[in-house]
């Protein structure tokens, strides 16, 4: 069973950079690719990046293209993610996932989240 658990989030400036973090536990942890989500109040969990754990290929909504980077580390089991020009409508509960397998499209193993705040 795979364990997820992000950290790094904290009230930033409109402008500022912020880097989240997501590591991973359990012995069963080798996924096909890792992803970044987020949620705002009120509205559904919307896909932020993405990368393919072996090989790292990058994939990113369109939202953020430019200004945020997802990047891994394998021996650590961690995934980050790397927002800069931070905007107030980038606010929100950011989750990382795992998709286990090619086969499966969808990401699981879901963390509790890291709340980034972004206001003056």
């Amino acid at each position: 069973q795979v364990q997820l658990v992000e950290s790094g989030g904290g009230w930033v400036q409109p402008g500022d950079s912020l880097t989240i973090s997501c590591t991973a536990s359990g012995s069963t942890f080798s996924p096909f690719r890792m992803g970044w989500f987020r949620q705002a109040p009120g509205k559904e969990r919307e896909y932020v990046a993405s990368i393919t754990w072996i090989g790292g290929s990058t994939y990113y909504a369109d939202f953020v293209k430019g200004r945020f980077m997802i990047s891994k580390d394998n021996a650590k089991r961690t995934l980050y993610l790397q927002m800069n020009r931070l905007r107030p409508d980038d606010s929100a509960v950011y989750y990382c996932g795992q998709r286990p397998t090619v086969e499966v499209n969808a990401f699981d193993s879901w963390g509790p989240g890291t709340q980034v705040t972004v206001s003056s």
